[in-house]
């Protein structure tokens, strides 16, 4: 990603906000697109911002005044947050880069960053799943759905089922070729996730079949109804991933919040959930199961499996959604 940096003025050029200065940065950056991705930072940046003009902060609202011994006393002050349990190291390393980013991007270098977030936490951040996902009860589901569809986020309530049911992607779901799936799941009893797949990876070289049972079929279909005329998947024929993201999707996600559910990505993890449990009769470790001691085998297998099918292939990255 290019370093943009206007350089001149108060904020490097981009406001005399700290707060708005940082998003505008950002949204040069990525040329106008990675909404979600520009959304994420800034609201991090935000919380920096906030920490600035708190009685911990130094007080800055000009950008140019920030320096590393600026970023040291932020780390310091995220460390002593998790030591008191009142955030989480993934949260508190997310925020720091996004700082790194925000201040490369209005600066067009890299010269004021926090080299190792993990270091200046003195925490080592741990990709293994301690809490049950949201999501995992169908009754819970099936209220978010409704919701979502009273408040005429069809494509949205079709993304979130896509997800439960087949542990798709965002996407993924956003791009999936519903007429062919639709095929699949009837004459084969199976889908293939082919379409927005991580990577570029092409179905035909490397194939990711679901078993298409009634839930996938019944979502598969809800999909299609939600599908616009005319179009193989749930974006209009004039319409882009990036658009759609930006005026549908992130207007929704405060549906999932009221609703308890924190993104779309609770769905994956638990459905991977829901999967190890029929694969080896024993609930994921994140509800409470010991399947991994009772039987290490089985334990693993089911593990690989569930890579497949979630299109990782590497059976270690399922900790992340079902725990050790």
């Amino acid at each position: 990603m290019v370093l943009v940096g206007r350089r001149d003025g108060r904020n490097f050029g981009y406001g005399r906000q700290l707060s708005y200065a940082g998003r505008q940065a950002l949204e040069d950056m990525f040329a106008g697109g990675h909404f979600a991705t520009v959304k994420a930072h800034s609201d991090r940046w935000q919380a920096f911002v906030r920490w600035c003009r708190s009685e911990d902060g130094p007080g800055y609202n000009d950008a140019r005044q920030v320096d590393r011994q600026t970023l040291n006393e932020y780390a310091a002050y995220l460390r002593k947050q998790i030591h008191q349990g009142n955030r989480c190291i993934a949260t508190a390393q997310n925020r720091l880069s996004s700082v790194n980013r925000t201040l490369a991007a209005m600066r067009g270098d890299q010269n004021v960053r926090i080299i190792s977030p993990s270091q200046a936490l003195g925490q080592q951040r741990s990709n293994v799943r301690t809490h049950a996902p949201g999501g995992q009860d169908r009754q819970h589901v099936q209220g978010l759905l409704q919701a979502l569809v009273e408040q005429k986020h069809g494509r949205v309530a079709a993304i979130v089922i896509l997800a439960r049911t087949t542990g798709m992607r965002l996407r993924e779901a956003i791009l999936a070729d519903l007429p062919r799936l639709h095929r699949e799941a009837e004459s084969l009893g199976r889908i293939n996730i082919q379409d927005g797949t991580k990577g570029g990876r092409a179905g035909a070289s490397a194939p990711r079949w679901i078993i298409a049972n009634e839930e996938v079929k019944a979502a598969l279909l809800l999909a299609r109804e939600a599908s616009p005329i005319g179009s193989r998947n749930l974006l209009h024929r004039a319409e882009s991933y990036a658009t759609f993201l930006q005026r549908t999707v992130l207007s929704a996600r405060k549906i999932l919040h009221m609703q308890g559910l924190k993104g779309f990505h609770e769905l994956r993890s638990a459905y991977a959930c829901e999967r190890y449990q029929q694969l080896t009769r024993h609930a994921a470790s994140v509800n409470g199961g010991h399947g991994n001691r009772i039987d290490r085998d089985l334990d693993q297998r089911a593990r690989e499996q569930i890579s497949l099918e979630l299109g990782h292939y590497r059976s270690d990255v399922v900790s992340a959604y079902i725990g050790d």
